[in-house]
């Protein structure tokens, strides 16, 4: 399956619910793998694709709330809630630990491709950031242990010789090093660089004093 293929997982126990599911969503053009369980789920080989996972807050074994806490350790889909029985502190817990939405059954079938419709969005987004982070460190991957000592009184605006001061290093050295960090990092500017070391965790060295 390509990485642009869409498709939703749905975990409930009513095979009811699950079959209207499976209709409704396919009539979207969306593809559609339906499970039972979260033990299901969770054992699914998952394809790489946009996806989203629309999870029935009580089922058997593992509850949705349960599920939603695992896959949150992990590159886990952005969730919709689906329940008939409803409360708010169990709307509020999964709102907080990041769900799109929570419906409560009977809901417009509207309603949820919309959702479903904002969850993929989200994973494209998602998707998006950390392949941009992976590249990232992919390019300071490749930067000595003494450029990536430079890198943050760079990104903190030092000049080169005070910079060469606090590491105790040759002016011209740390403008060797600037530009090698610049050629390395793909950065055509230092607002560029600010913004890399920014998404890279990277913090600015703070001035003396």
């Amino acid at each position: 399956m390509k990485a642009e293929s869409r498709i939703v997982f749905v975990v409930d126990d009513d095979r009811r619910v699950r079959e209207a599911l499976s209709r409704l969503i396919s009539s979207a053009g969306l593809a559609v793998v339906t499970f039972k369980s979260a033990k299901e789920f969770l054992e699914y080989e998952k394809p790489d694709a946009l996806a989203c996972l629309v999870l029935d807050l009580q089922i058997p074994g593992m509850d949705g709330l349960e599920l939603q806490r695992q896959l949150a350790e992990g590159e886990a889909p952005p969730i919709i809630f689906i329940t008939g029985h409803g409360d708010i502190p169990s709307t509020v817990r999964a709102m907080k630990a990041g769900a799109v939405e929570f419906l409560s059954k009977p809901f417009d079938d509207e309603e949820l491709l919309r959702a479903i419709d904002t969850a993929i969005e989200q994973d494209r987004e998602t998707r998006r950031k950390r392949s941009e982070l992976g590249e990232l460190r992919q390019r300071y991957d490749l930067l000595t242990s003494r450029e990536r000592e430079v890198l943050p009184f760079v990104v903190a605006g030092f000049a080169n010789k005070e910079a060469a001061a606090d590491l105790g290093i040759a002016e011209n050295t740390i403008a060797v090093h600037r530009g090698q960090i610049m050629r390395k990092m793909c950065s055509r500017s230092l607002a560029e660089l600010v913004r890399m070391a920014d998404k890279l965790g990277i913090s600015p060295v703070h001035p003396k004093g």
